[in-house]
């Protein structure tokens, strides 16, 4: 019989090879001085950008370098005052987001019919997706203007959206993700009766969290930050998109520094967000797919 009067051990003591184990856990390693310095250099440029957009144009172009004497916050109301800065905004988000759900959808349902579904001609289909890759977009620039044209859509959001709504990219990120994920799955379900789409939207696809998020965020990144295809295929400024309405801020013989960091600093803060909330889901989503 257990001694009523005695407390039962509520706190399990810790052993000796578990404090090692903690103390060796927290402990820097030799990396951390050499990764340290590297961060400091690649938070450089955005720590100069953010000090230059807070200048006036004269601080801005003194050598050498230095901060400012005081901070110029009616920079960011300039940008917004002296150009169609909000336009070109909701341009870049209306192109954005309709190519990442395009990229969801299709990417997704392309990437499972060439991991499960064998068909005739599906491994010639797949490599010939995948030479694609290897083509410079230099080289594909001029045909797809020409098929951008034929459509009726130069100087206009569909030019941006219609070449990007798929991806070859995206389309073999998602197949190596499904072939990662046992059959077994789908053969059950399918001897319970469940129908090849009810498979994958009920089944597949709830376990596709971080390869979705992954594409999204590649996705997203790559259609915000773009300037060579809308450069070419947008010439009036109210369809201009982001990155292509901060080079009217350079002008042929000057340009206003202060004003062009500030808009710039202002068209990134929704990337460096988006990548400061999904950065987790983002490095263990490519470590799990083995992509190198």
């Amino acid at each position: 019989m257990p001694n009523p009067t005695e407390a039962p051990a509520l706190v399990k003591p810790l052993r000796d090879d578990d404090l090692s184990q903690a103390a060796h856990r927290h402990r820097p390693s030799p990396w951390h001085f050499l990764l340290l310095p590297l961060s400091l250099i690649m938070l450089t440029p955005l720590v100069w950008m953010v000090v230059t957009a807070v200048s006036t144009p004269e601080e801005s172009r003194q050598f050498p370098p230095a901060l400012p004497t005081s901070i110029q916050w009616s920079n960011f109301a300039d940008v917004w005052a002296g150009s169609p800065f909000g336009h070109w905004l909701v341009n870049t988000a209306i192109v954005s987001g309709v190519v990442l759900i395009s990229n969801l959808v299709l990417c997704s349902t392309a990437g499972y019919a060439f991991a499960r579904l064998r068909f005739r001609g599906s491994g010639i289909a797949f490599m010939l997706l995948l030479t694609t890759l290897m083509v410079p977009f230099q080289v594909v620039l001029i045909p797809t203007l020409l098929i951008v044209k034929s459509f009726g859509l130069i100087d206009h959001l569909g030019a941006l959206i219609v070449p990007n709504l798929v991806t070859a990219f995206g389309v073999f990120m998602m197949r190596q993700f499904f072939l990662a994920l046992p059959p077994d799955l789908e053969e059950a379900a399918r001897i319970d009766g469940a129908s090849r789409l009810g498979v994958f939207m009920k089944i597949l696809l709830p376990l596709m969290g971080p390869p979705l998020a992954t594409l999204a965020i590649l996705t997203f990144l790559s259609i915000w930050n773009d300037f060579l295809w809308p450069l070419v295929a947008i010439q009036s400024p109210e369809n201009m998109t982001m990155q292509l309405g901060l080079s009217t801020f350079q002008g042929a013989h000057l340009t206003d520094w202060p004003l062009l960091m500030a808009a710039t600093l202002m068209s990134q803060l929704p990337v460096i967000v988006l990548f400061l909330l999904a950065q987790r889901v983002f490095v263990r989503s490519i470590a799990s797919s083995g992509i190198k």
